[in-house]
This record gives structure tokens, C-alpha cells and sequence, in this order.
């Protein structure tokens, strides 16, 4: 039974690795379609408005739309978590985490 959850963990991290690289490959594409921003203008967009530091960032798909997702560190220590739309570059939902 062990040895079939370890299994099943392992192809569920392959998959999720998997997905990551087909996300950053559409994110390129798109990129370079003119279809959204690059990460480099999202992030200079959201550091004049969200000052802190940048510790992480995702692409991700939601409603059908490409989203940037940021963790950023801010001035007082909060982490929030900032949804910038991908072709826009407006920023969407603030979550403090």
C-alpha cells in the first residue's frame, strides 16, 4: 500500500511539473504573439503601485484569461498575493496572506 501512494505521489508531481512547463511555454508564446505582457513589465508595473519585494510569481489560467500571480513581500513584513491580468497589466485581487 505504501509503495502505491509513494507511486501515485510521484506521478502527481510529474503532472504538476508537466503543467508548469506547458504554462511557461504558452506564457512565452503569448508573449511573443503580443497577446500579453512580459513578466519584466507586469513586475515593473506593480512595484510603482505594491512597493516590497518580489518572492514569487506564477502564470496561471483563470476564466479563460492568463493571470500573473505575485507573492510580494511588503514594507511591513505582509505577504500579499497580487493577481495582475497578463494582457492588461491591470491589477486584480489583493489577498493578504
Amino acid at each position: 500500500m505504501a509503495i502505491g501512494l509513494v507511486t501515485a505521489l510521484a506521478v502527481v508531481a510529474a503532472e504538476a511539473q508537466a503543467d508548469d512547463h506547458r504554462d511557461h511555454d504558452v506564457a512565452r508564446q503569448a508573449v511573443e504573439r503580443g497577446e500579453i505582457k512580459s513578466l519584466a513589465e507586469i513586475l515593473q508595473a506593480v512595484r510603482d503601485k505594491l512597493p516590497g519585494e518580489i518572492a514569487g510569481v506564477k502564470i496561471e489560467r483563470e476564466g479563460g484569461r492568463l493571470t500573473y500571480e505575485l507573492r510580494i513581500v511588503g514594507a511591513r513584513g505582509r505577504l500579499l498575493k497580487v493577481h495582475v491580468d497578463a494582457a492588461t497589466g491591470e491589477i486584480g485581487r489583493i489577498q493578504e496572506k
